[in-house]
């Protein structure tokens, strides 16, 4: 007599046979998949080094770095170098209105991966445009380049999550242009509490070097 007892001893014995099949098994577990989540922001990631990946800290040029619009007590070291960034009570500020505009030149040829910009939730940035190699830019001609990329800063970023950069437009990065064209609560201060450049180096070239050679 056909049981209850003899359906699941048979179930028992044909279930091994299932996963013995590599195309049943490659469909039950095409079946049963998880869908991974999308990231709600694109060009951002939440690793702040990615491998390979270093802080260009090393690689600029400090003798070539301006800020324009910068309050002159609170200015761009304090949110870029080494020692300065890591404290919180130190920041770079904004002067007559909430822009700012920061020219970075680097010491060797370097692939630009991504950048952290930190900030208050208010104060913070908000709209930034970064330029690879635009020398002699100021607030009267930035708006006539078009920029290389643009970073709409949210929470996360603010609190240290990297913004990843549209990579092919920064494989040969000379100098990079950074353009902070508002805050994130429309008022008449921006707050920088810490950047960071991540990448490589294309080249041992010594950019001083080479740019004393061309002026001969």
């Amino acid at each position: 007599m056909f049981t209850m007892r003899n359906l699941i001893r048979g179930w028992v014995s044909f279930w091994p046979l299932i996963f013995d099949s590599p195309s049943l098994s490659l469909s039950l577990s095409s079946s049963f998949s998880v869908a991974k989540p999308v990231s709600a922001m694109s060009g951002e990631s939440a690793s702040a080094i990615q491998k390979g990946q270093v802080d260009l800290l090393d690689f600029i040029d400090w003798s070539g770095v301006e800020c324009l619009n910068q309050n002159s007590t609170h200015s761009l070291p304090n949110a870029i170098k080494q020692g300065y960034r890591e404290d919180d009570g130190l920041h770079l500020e904004s002067d007559a209105d909430e822009q700012l505009l920061l020219y970075i030149p680097f010491t060797q040829v370097v692939k630009l991966y991504s950048i952290v910009i930190q900030g208050p939730e208010d104060e913070g940035p908000k709209t930034v445009k970064l330029f690879s190699n635009k020398e002699h830019m100021g607030f009267s001609n930035v708006n006539d380049f078009p920029p290389s990329d643009v970073a709409n800063l949210s929470e996360e970023n603010l609190k240290g999550k990297p913004v990843i950069l549209k990579y092919v437009k920064f494989q040969n990065v000379r100098s990079l242009t950074i353009f902070i064209e508002d805050n994130q609560s429309a008022s008449e201060i921006t707050k920088v509490q810490k950047i960071v450049l991540h990448g490589t180096t294309v080249e041992t070239t010594d950019m001083k070097g080479l740019k004393k050679i061309e002026d001969h």
